[in-house]
Parts: C-alpha cells; structure tokens; sequence
C-alpha cells in the first residue's frame, strides 16, 4: 500500500515495501537491505515446516469490466493449493482462500502459518492467490518490461480488477473440484487484508466471511490523520525510552551537521559501515528511516525473519543498543544494526540498493492511481522531522513517474469508508479486523466492534498482522487468545453455513 511521505525527498512506501525518490531522480532508495531475504522457516512450528503446496496457474480474463477486444486477451494466473486436510467436496468441507498481496504469493504462504495450522481443525483446504502483476501473475505473456512498459498496459492493475479475478478463480476452482456448496473463508494480511474485507463487501456470495490482519482500509483522504503513521512509531520508540526517543530525533539534525563538516561524509560512510563510496545526508536518513518503519510494523514478540532476521521485541532491542553506544553515531548504527544485521553476516550495506526480492514494484503504479493513502505527516512531538503530507506532490511526482492523475477519492466510492460504521452495519457481515496497536498502519484499521458480526479484535502489544504468522512456543497468552477468538468466529460462520443450506434444502 502506498503512501506518501515529504521529508527532503518524496517517499512512497507500500505496507511491506518502502520506495522513495526525488523529484528529479528515479532512482529509489532503499526498499530492502542489499543481502536475500530468506523464507522464513526457523520461526515456523515444527509440524507446519512439511506442509507443502502445490503450484498452479489459472487462464484470467485481462479485463473484468469490458467488452472491447482487448479485454478478452488472458494471462496465467498463479495460485498454490494444498489439500493436505480438506474434507473433501462430498462433505461440503471449507476451503480458506488468501487474497494476495502487492508482491509475491510464495512469500506470503510462507509467512501465513495460521492457515496452514488451522486447516485441520476445519478440515480445509488452503488456496492461495496471486495478485495480478506480480510474482508470476504478469499480463501481456508474463513479460514484466511489456506489462510495466506503460500506463496503457498497467491501467489494468487495480484493486478491483484483483477482487474480480479472485471470484473469477474461486468460482471455477469449485465448480472443477465438484465443491460448489462448499464454503469459502477469505483471509489477508496488509493490503491482502484490505482486498479480504472488499471482497467479502463485493462477493459476499462467493465468501461467507472474510478474515482481516492489519487492514488500514480507513487510510484514506478525509478518513484520518496524515500524522498518525509516526505517531504511532513515535509512540513505540518512546513507550521504550525516553533517552532512546530523543537520540532519534535529535540525530535529523546531527547527520545533517556532520555531512556539511570536511571530512564529515567520510565520517559517516565509516560509521554507518557503507559500501558506497560516495553518499549524501538523505540517502543515509532514508536509510535509517526504513529501520525505524519496519521495526516497528514487525516488533514482534517472537524472533522474525519476515522482512529480516530480528530477534523478538526488536524496537526494544534497538532501544537497548542506543542505551548501550558511545557516541551519537555509534548508537545510530547499533540500532539499525538490529533492523539490518541482525544475523551479524553483513560486512557492509547499500544505501542505493534498488533490488526487489520479492515482486513489489508495482505498487509505485498503485500507489499513484487509487491507493492514495495520506501517511507521513510529522508533528512536533515526532520522531521523525517535522513535516506536513502533500497531495500536490504525489500529483506532481506520479504525472512525472506515468504521466497519471491520481483518483484520491476512488477508493472510498468503490468500498466505503466515511461513516464506516453506519455503513458496515447497513451492507456488510461476517468480517473479522485485527489489528496491533504497535503497527502504524493499525491508525487507518477499525478498532471497535461494528456488529455482531463484524468484530474488531485489537492488542496493545500486537504488530503488523501477527494473528497470521506461525504460532511458537515462546507465544505470550494474549497472541494465544487473539487467534483462538478468530477460530471461535470463523467456526460460527461455518456452522450458520451448513444450517443455512440445510434448513435451504
């Protein structure tokens, strides 16, 4: 998901990856560190490492909402399976379908453990779909530099057009498997957990319930504050130390300082350990940026290795290491040590690394189309610099990047959004959101209960969609009973299935 930030540079960051780039410079900074990022596989369960899937792909229609030629040309489609526990169609057993991400789809099985260890208790079988362009979901014969070569192939990566061709495959899939009465519960995490929730608002006869971690489908212009993103990551830093807040956004100012002094850069490429052998103050702030982010959307309670490989509670990890530093600086890099090195394999880092390990460039396209979504802002009390959030800018900048207007206020015409309450309550049931006060897109999620069956389940410690993740033993009680409370709901609406179509028949 997308967003914009204006600090000396515009940035554009998705909820998993961050983009940034000037006005005059496509070159983007950093989105992920320069070493692979692995699957993660040592903080998976023992029983779930085993569980396989299989890959398979699906003939798509181009265009969902046309009928001029164009629109019939298809493209394959990849999604994976694994019936390892289902039921089977003869006993109308449930198939839990994940609604793919900005990026691609083996990632997210691999960091969806929840599905896979919940499937046998209901039985299900597990689906897992990748969003059009991206991953091996590319249009125009799977050849990105085609299908990313201009906006008249790229107009047709949209949100809605991914939900259509979620029911499209979903459809097909049970009328192939003889599992046409079958029940279908959706789940998603980030902007798989917005598409879960608008799928379920638009195909509500495709799925009976929807299941969405960490769905900031309140992240939109007049819906909330620009500010709050920070906030939220200020909050987190300073809940640790008051000491460690203060270094942090001191350091803006001191990097800056000592970029202008001779000799200053040197100083910094030394300090910060960076392979580059020239570098300016915003490249290495972006840098360090990307740490605090991403700390704070995965600190979780358990050691990770969703983005890289962090040991648990890593925000106060990185506390504990600027507790710990010398100098300014030294506590700088024993931070973003913890974000970035945690594995202590690097020996030194890339500022201008552009690489995209997992598929996610297309959501600069997004991100300059539909999904306008005002995050960035600074106050005072911030950690980051002060700063306001311009749409005038991210008009400027995406004219510039795809010669596109952005719609601002699509999003909210197509799924809702203002007075979601009244609305939700009006055309919507069985969706559950989940969301961790520790992650800052949980500013732009629904945070109270809307119905009876429309429950927002929040935890205070919780961060970016750790309901779905692979369940350990070092799991504090309160992640235990989060995910029990979803098993409760999600086997509530099942049972209202089958009595529906029992009492149907």
């Amino acid at each position: 998901m997308a967003i914009l930030f204006r600090f000396t540079t515009i940035i554009l960051f998705s909820l998993l990856s961050l983009l940034c780039f000037s006005l005059t410079s496509s070159h983007f900074i950093p989105r992920f560190p320069s070493s692979p990022i692995l699957p993660e596989l040592k903080q998976r369960s023992h029983s779930a490492q085993n569980v396989p899937y299989k890959t398979k792909f699906f003939t798509q229609i181009l265009d969902h909402f046309n009928f001029n030629p164009q629109s019939y040309e298809t493209f394959q489609q990849r999604y994976l399976i694994n019936d390892t526990y289902w039921g089977g169609a003869k006993k109308k057993a449930p198939i839990f379908v994940y609604t793919g991400n900005e990026g691609n789809i083996e990632w997210f099985t691999q960091n969806t453990g929840f599905m896979f260890e919940k499937a046998p208790h209901f039985h299900a079988l597990l689906v897992f779909i990748e969003h059009r362009f991206y991953g091996k979901s590319i249009p125009f014969g799977g050849n990105k530099n085609v299908a990313y070569s201009d906006n008249t192939k790229l107009g047709y990566l949209s949100s809605t057009q991914a939900l259509a061709d979620y029911a499209t495959l979903i459809i097909d899939l049970k009328k192939n498997l003889s599992a046409t009465q079958s029940p279908v519960v959706v789940f998603g995490g980030s902007y798989g957990g917005m598409l879960a929730a608008w799928f379920r608002i638009k195909y509500p006869h495709v799925a009976i319930g929807a299941l969405a971690s960490s769905a900031p489908i309140l992240q939109f212009m007049g819906l909330s504050s620009p500010d709050i993103f920070t906030s939220i990551i200020t909050q987190d830093f300073r809940g640790e130390s008051e000491n460690c807040y203060k270094i942090i956004k001191g350091s803006w100012k001191l990097i800056e300082e000592v970029a202008k002094k001779h000799g200053g850069v040197e100083v910094l490429r030394k300090t910060f350990r960076l392979c580059n052998k020239y570098i300016d103050a915003s490249a290495l702030e972006g840098w360090l940026r990307s740490a605090w982010i991403y700390t704070a959307m995965t600190d979780y309670p358990t050691p990770s290795n969703f983005l890289n490989p962090m040991p648990a509670n890593p925000v106060k990890k990185m506390c504990e290491a600027i507790e710990m530093g010398k100098n300014t600086l030294g506590k700088l890099y024993a931070a973003a040590n913890i974000y970035y090195n945690y594995s202590g394999t690097e020996t030194c880092f890339d500022l201008y690394d552009d690489s995209d390990p997992h598929d996610l460039g297309g959501w600069q396209w997004q991100a300059c189309t539909e999904m306008i979504m005002p995050v960035g802002g600074s106050n005072k009390e911030s950690m980051f610099p002060e700063s306001e959030w311009s749409y005038e800018d991210r008009v400027t900048s995406c004219q510039s990047f795809f010669n596109v207007t952005p719609r601002p206020h699509w999003i909210t015409t197509e799924f809702g959004g203002h007075d979601i309450e009244l609305f939700l309550k009006r055309s919507a049931s069985n969706i559950i959101f989940f969301n961790g006060l520790r992650d800052p897109w949980s500013g732009g999620g629904v945070l109270k209960n809307i119905s009876e069956t429309l429950v927002a389940i929040v935890a205070k410690k919780g961060a970016h969609h750790v309901d779905l993740r692979y369940s350990t033993k070092e799991d504090p009680k309160w992640l235990k009973d989060v995910r029990e409370q979803e098993v409760k709901i999600i086997a509530s609406w099942i049972s209202q299935y089958y009595q529906d179509l029992q009492s149907h028949d």
